[in-house]
């Protein structure tokens, strides 16, 4: 017993460690490119977490559709394959519609409008719809992705003239919305492959925000931006049930607050963004056009009404209620 006491007391003494905590490695997936504050942040956000976790847990974020296309990411939560996404609620909405209700076109009068229901009860409330339905995903940030416009080869004056346009557009019904409603041809391409798609001529169109138009260079290959701002766009940063569910109070405070702040963070350098990009795609010998928003407006209310796309007055009108 005193030559077992005596070696616990060299031990200590020579400061031989106790085993350290189990570490949670973590797979964090998006389609953004690394320059854009969609991966920027998250990387923020991992670090921040490990850090205040004491290195529990070691999150890898993965971007530009390294683990998968959209569509793929967002399976990968329910199958287990991915831990954490950022990916837009448009994809959430095949399971729970009414969480879509932004992406109904005209909706929000800006960026600001859409972060302030981002933090509202109504939100909170699709929200944890969407968590049941979809058997535990938790969302736990929005960021501001940026109004969506539109870029071709011919140029767009006005609803009208979109008539027989191939265009480009996320495989979600939220997207076609617009283009259907003014006799355009939506044509759905992974984000990843759109840049070679309007190379070869396969699209003439597409619809992006500013900033996505900037970092995937599809002002490369189109001669027109036409600023239909016909979808102010954000993504939403959500946590698979497998990881959620494990997490104590603490962390869970831990994982909102950490993705939270990348997500302040990512929203307030996509708008300073924006407000550089017009100037800046007429230097590079872009066409910029301002058009009437109110007629491809009246188009999408004649020809696409909200029930249509499962989404629910009550949740709109709860939008249009936030001063």
């Amino acid at each position: 017993m005193k030559l077992i006491a005596s070696l616990i007391a060299v031990a200590a003494a020579v400061g031989v460690a106790a085993p350290a905590a189990a570490q949670t490695k973590l797979k964090w997936a998006h389609v953004y490119e690394t320059s854009e504050p969609f991966h920027t942040q998250s990387v923020w956000a991992a670090e921040e977490i490990k850090k205040r976790t004491n290195g529990k847990f070691d999150i890898t974020v993965y971007p530009a559709s390294s683990l998968g296309k959209e569509t793929d990411i967002n399976q990968g939560l329910q199958l287990g394959t991915v831990d954490m996404i950022i990916s837009g609620l448009s994809f959430a909405a095949r399971s729970y519609p009414r969480i879509g209700v932004g992406y109904y076109p005209f909706t929000f009068r800006d960026g600001d409008h859409l972060v302030q229901w981002s933090k509202s009860d109504a939100f909170r409330e699709l929200a944890d719809g969407y968590k049941k339905k979809s058997g535990g995903v938790h969302i736990t940030a929005m960021t501001y992705y940026g109004a969506r416009h539109t870029t071709s080869n011919k140029p767009i004056s006005d609803c009208a003239s979109m008539k027989g346009l191939k265009i480009r557009v996320p495989d979600v019904p939220a997207y076609m919305a617009m283009p259907k409603a003014c006799g355009a041809n939506p044509t759905p391409i992974a984000f990843a492959e759109v840049y070679l798609a309007l190379d070869n001529g396969t699209v003439d169109a597409q619809e992006n925000p500013l900033p996505t138009i900037e970092a995937k260079k599809f002002y490369e290959v189109q001669k027109h931006i036409i600023l239909t701002g016909h979808i102010v766009d954000a993504v939403a940063t959500q946590v698979a049930p497998h990881v959620w569910n494990k997490l104590s109070d603490e962390e869970k405070k831990i994982f909102t607050e950490g993705t939270e702040g990348a997500a302040a963070r990512g929203t307030e350098q996509v708008k300073k963004r924006e407000a550089e990009l017009v100037d800046e795609f007429k230097k590079r010998g872009l066409t910029v056009t301002e058009v009437e928003r109110s007629g491809f407006q009246k188009a999408v209310l004649e020809n696409v009404p909200m029930e249509s796309m499962g989404y629910d007055k009550k949740d709109w009108d709860a939008i249009q209620a936030l001063k």
